[in-house]
């Protein structure tokens, strides 16, 4: 066995910065085939998506996976669209890939391919399948095909058609593809085995006739290939040498094996990996759908989506997908993946790379009363700590400042080292403050206002003879802006979601609390003019992100990408004990 470890580091031009890890079982394969010569000591993989929505976190390991093999052993990936389903593919997802793949950061060159490229070598393939006995134009339909298939523990029957002559056969599909015969009323079949205990082998359909446009080739064809006739036919043509595949495609192996074997052409060979699988998120195309197409969720890019449009709009950063990828490694088996590792992988590099900035997300005010009224200070605050190259900014201190609601308690539990009525507290990069009176909604006894003073000799320095345990998050109520935030949360309160008991739907488990909406959040004057994609670290709040497609100039909407820590971590526990 391989035990050589590799370093992100090592490999040029790959863009990731994950640790030391031991070599996959796919790079353990790559590394026995350079080294006995297979494939000539060429590496190269593909992309294969189908067109036909957009790009989710599961596709990010592939992504990685593919793109990051080629890159550390010195090969080519290519980015191949699978579009032989011209009902399902537009040119809309093939450019939201395109722009996916980019922003994750890899690059494809000038290999990039369509299935549809390969129409005709394809059908010219099928012919010769025809010619050698090995292909049949069958008139069963759908359901006919399957009640003739049989079951894993009962072989198949022949069709009917199976016998048919080659000049027949020929003729059938010739006029097939001229358009002669209306949708479903024929296919080409592969001659296998009906008796094979793989059921993909149990002659399998190789084309299918459906009169549809499709968004590259027009009309020009009403006969297309099937993924599995056209899947390892593709990675021929591309001369492809590692075909990496999902484990749901291990049983197609065989059949991906046949056709190149009767064709006799040049041969890829296929590995299977387990896809991700994440705690609390549907991966389901189909389901993905559902949720925007019942509006439960308000676009592919809803930030409480596992697409990439959707993580890239919440704030997640390329950097923090790929180490999570990296991380997470690839296994042979199924197994959930806690979304907290990602979660994590976030945090890590938004730690090092967010501008920190102060904002109030439930404003109380506070009103220093030794301080003048038109007082004016500018305090320095570290942008991050992370980073000391990132430097210090100034904020704007006043006589009447924002605090956090919840850092104030008229009755407070113990270890609650914020403000209480007669406590002091820490204002962050700033004074230490004392609370002296309490003013209330006089109809609803609501707490509105704070009266406290400030002891001007603490800036930068601790007081001498008291302990001050609590350091709290502020904003100048002259000069903050008030802004709208997001916050985000899990989208489902069940941790797995491909295991529901019968009769169970995973909308039931929609988290109410996925989103909560804050109008009235007051933030400091630095952040007020941020761009939409900018990051920041909100002090004691969390990581957010300037939202891409509500925020206006001068007008930025926040989105929240992750807590400083794992808020579900207690549930989480609470729920396992049960």
């Amino acid at each position: 066995m391989t035990t050589s470890k590799r370093h992100a580091d090592d490999t040029p031009n790959r863009p990731d910065d994950s640790p030391t890890r031991p070599l996959n079982f796919i790079e353990q394969i790559v590394e026995d085939d350079l080294r006995t010569g297979k494939f000539q000591g060429r590496v190269q993989t593909r992309f294969p998506p189908e067109p036909n929505g957009y790009l989710h976190i599961g596709h990010a390991k592939s992504i990685c996976l593919n793109f990051g093999l080629a890159a550390r052993y010195g090969g080519l990936c290519n980015l191949r669209f699978d579009d032989t389903n011209p009902c399902k593919e537009e040119m809309e997802y093939v450019e939201s890939i395109k722009e996916d793949v980019r922003w994750l950061g890899f690059d494809w060159g000038d290999r990039e391919f369509f299935a549809s490229d390969y129409f005709e070598q394809l059908y010219q393939w099928a012919e010769q399948m025809i010619l050698s006995g090995d292909a049949f134009v069958c008139d069963l339909n759908n359901e006919q095909i399957r009640e003739y298939r049989g079951t894993l523990t009962e072989p198949g029957r022949n069709s009917p058609f199976r016998e048919r002559s080659v000049p027949e056969n020929l003729d059938l599909f010739r006029r097939m593809r001229a358009g002669e015969f209306p949708d479903g009323s024929r296919t080409l079949r592969a001659k296998a085995d009906m008796a094979h205990p793989n059921l993909n082998m149990r002659d399998p359909v190789m084309y299918r006739i459906l009169h549809a446009h499709h968004h590259r080739t027009g009309d020009t064809w009403c006969i297309y290939p099937m993924y599995d006739f056209t899947h390892g036919q593709s990675d021929s043509i591309e001369r492809i040498t590692h075909s990496i595949c999902t484990l749901e495609f291990e049983n197609h192996r065989r059949l991906y094996d046949w056709y190149l074997d009767r064709l006799g052409i040049y041969h890829p060979q296929q590995i299977e990996f387990a896809r991700l699988n994440l705690t609390y998120t549907v991966m389901s195309k189909r389901k993905l759908l559902e949720l925007v197409q019942e509006k439960r969720v308000s676009g592919w890019d809803d930030p409480r989506l596992p697409t990439l449009r959707g993580l890239r709009r919440r704030g997640y950063t390329p950097e923090a997908i790929r180490r999570f990828c990296d991380r997470i490694g690839v296994a042979k088996f199924h197994s959930y993946i806690d979304v907290t590792v990602l979660e994590n992988s976030v945090r890590e590099h938004l730690n090092a790379t967010a501008p920190r900035v102060m904002a109030v997300l439930r404003p109380l005010r506070v009103v220093l009363t030794n301080v003048p009224q038109e007082h004016v200070e500018h305090v320095a605050a570290i942008n991050n700590p992370e980073d000391p190259s990132a430097g210090a900014r100034q904020v704007p201190f006043t006589r009447e400042l924002f605090i956090e609601r919840d850092d104030f308690r008229e009755e407070a539990p113990k270890k609650f080292f914020r403000l209480v009525p007669g406590g002091e507290v820490r204002l962050r990069c700033a004074y230490i403050i004392r609370c002296d009176e309490v003013i209330k909604d006089e109809s609803t006894g609501e707490v509105i206002e704070l009266r406290c003073t400030c002891d001007r000799k603490t800036l930068g320095k601790k007081p001498v003879g008291r302990k001050v345990k609590g350091v709290i998050h502020w904003v100048a109520a002259s000069t903050c802006r008030k802004v709208q935030v997001r916050l985000y949360d899990r989208l489902y309160t069940r941790e797995r979601l491909d295991d529901l008991p019968p009769g169970e739907d995973a909308n039931q488990y929609l988290n109410p609390n996925s989103l909560e909406v804050i109008d009235d959040c007051r933030i400091e004057p630095s952040a007020a003019e941020a761009q939409p994609g900018q990051r920041f670290q909100f002090e004691r709040l969390g990581y957010f992100c300037v939202d891409s497609r509500d925020s206006q100039p001068g007008q930025p909407v926040f989105n929240r990408t992750v807590p400083l820590r794992d808020t579900w971590a207690k549930i989480d526990k609470a729920n396992k004990s049960r």
